[in-house]
């Protein structure tokens, strides 16, 4: 059983009516739900709109080429999988049980002003893969108009027609995107909730009808598991697919963090878990063996291996194929955006300063931030890729590990939702200056930790130690908080005489 303190009667509006919470903590947005309404479908949805996109699409087939034997990758890749359903399961539940987005579950952790932290982390890294996932939409979109209208072409040429690093129709392409996926945040969840619900299964229809295409062209017998030369055998295989499982654990850190922003929907703990499974192990093998069949058959169709899903459309001789498949890539990769990179810094934007910042001008702020850091300047340099996706997971990794160690060891998963709201000294989680330091030093040492490989990537074993960059995070953040927090003056407030109104399981 979880212990949890009911919270106050919450007004129409969704605003907490008696008792008040204290205005630096609160708005409607981040006060505790009064209707949790999602089920099984909801979440399976909100996964499969997280998967299916242009950037899974390749991750998924990366494995595939990595010189390993199709069942070796299928092991990493269940393997790496099922530990993202088993976090995902370990950082729901609180933010279930108590109705709260992440940042205001992580004022039990870091002090309720310390939660800042985490939030702002977190909402810049969403701010930079926002803009990633939009100019990757964009690039669906440029081939679209193109096949409409042939005479766009040389304006998609950054040469001679183009800005800050973008061509003239890369710009209208990624404004247009930018626009659209504004318009859905803009209203409201319930709107999300229903787009979301759409986009996962049309990337399914398409991909299946584009695996049927290709399958008509080739013929059965010219599928292939294998998308390169097995070259890794024996215990040579096991660094790479620890690798593989390392891979799949770091492209998902970002989501499975804030999953408590999704997760606090959900009308029970055990329809969250019933989705999780659903769109974690059972979707990502289902569309992974679709990603590898579709890519194998472009070798003898197109006479090369294609990896990108929008290249493969376009390849296709009907301007109708190409137009459905570049479109449904494009909503989908706007789907994943929005849930992965569009909620969470809504969400923690608007806890830095609740009243000066609603929920939707949160998102406003991540989306604005998304354009002035030309993501496009990003995603073409490799060595940047390279080292976000690293540091993303040196600095996430910590978060989620000192979420977990609070939540299930140091509290006994008890929360006060009452005193989440409070500024009074009196309350559980209130510290000196309202940060918690045991939370704020395990932050710090595991993120320059795990820094360390990723900085000096160039030096022996480095590169290798750099893949795990979100779990060194992730295990010194825990081992370090847990330490602090139960055995040093700084050991964390845990109110025992608090005297619960509600038992939820």
């Amino acid at each position: 059983m979880t212990d949890v303190i009911s919270p106050p009667a919450i007004s129409a509006a969704g605003s907490p009516s008696a008792p008040p919470y204290d205005p630096r903590l609160t708005n409607d947005d981040l006060a505790p739900l009064k209707d949790q309404r999602w089920g099984s479908y909801n979440i399976f949805a909100f996964w499969m709109s997280d998967v299916h996109s242009v950037g899974g699409y390749v991750t998924a087939g990366s494995l595939f080429a990595l010189g390993l034997a199709s069942w070796q990758v299928l092991v990493s890749l269940l393997a790496g999988i099922t530990i993202v359903y088993f976090f995902c399961n370990l950082v729901a539940k609180p933010s279930q049980v108590t109705g709260v987005p992440y940042p205001v579950i992580c004022r039990s952790v870091f002090g309720v002003l310390g939660a800042n932290i985490p939030a702002i982390i977190r909402g810049l890294i969403a701010v930079a893969w926002y803009g990633i996932q939009t100019f990757l939409a964009s690039a669906a979109l440029d081939v679209v108009l193109i096949k409409l209208f042939p005479s766009l072409a040389p304006y998609a040429v950054v040469e001679d027609y183009g800005f800050a690093g973008l061509s003239a129709l890369g710009w209208v392409s990624f404004l247009t995107l930018w626009v659209l996926q504004a318009c859905v945040f803009w209203r409201g969840m319930e709107s999300i909730r229903r787009f979301i619900d759409f986009c996962g299964p049309a990337v399914y229809v398409v991909m299946f009808l584009l695996c049927g295409y290709l399958i008509s062209k080739a013929g059965w017998s010219a599928i292939d598991l294998n998308l390169g030369t097995v070259t890794h055998t024996g215990l040579d295989a096991l660094p790479v697919m620890l690798g593989a499982i390392a891979l799949v654990v770091s492209y998902f850190s970002g989501p499975m963090l804030n999953f408590g922003d999704f997760s606090r929907y959900g009308r029970s703990f055990a329809a969250v878990k019933r989705g999780n499974f659903l769109g974690l192990p059972v979707n990502f093998l289902v569309f992974s063996l679709l990603v590898v069949i579709t890519a194998s058959l472009t070798l003898p169709v197109y006479g090369e291996l294609i990896t990108d899903p929008v290249e493969t459309v376009a390849r296709i001789d009907s301007t109708f194929a190409i137009v459905l498949g570049a479109l449904t890539f494009a909503i989908a990769t706007i789907g994943i955006n929005i849930v992965a990179n569009f909620i969470s810094p809504a969400f923690d934007f608007s806890n830095v300063s609740p009243q000066r910042i609603s929920w939707r001008a949160g998102g406003m702020i991540a989306a604005v931030g998304s354009v002035l850091i030309t993501p496009w300047n990003l995603y073409n340099n490799p060595d940047v890729i390279h080292y976000t996706l690293e540091t993303l997971g040196a600095f996430i990794g910590p978060l989620f590990g000192i979420l977990i160690a609070d939540y299930y060891l140091v509290r006994k998963q008890q929360v006060i939702v009452d005193d989440l709201f409070t500024m009074s000294e009196k309350g559980a989680y209130w510290y000196r200056k309202g940060y918690n330091p045991a939370a704020v030093i395990a932050t710090v040492v595991g993120a320059v930790v795990a820094m360390i490989p990723v900085l000096f990537n160039d030096a022996p074993g480095m590169h290798t130690t750099a893949q795990y960059s979100w779990f060194i995070g992730c295990g010194l953040g825990f081992a370090v908080y847990h330490l602090l927090a139960t055995r040093t003056r700084l050991a964390a407030r845990v109110p025992e005489n608090h005297s619960p109104t509600e038992k939820v399981a």
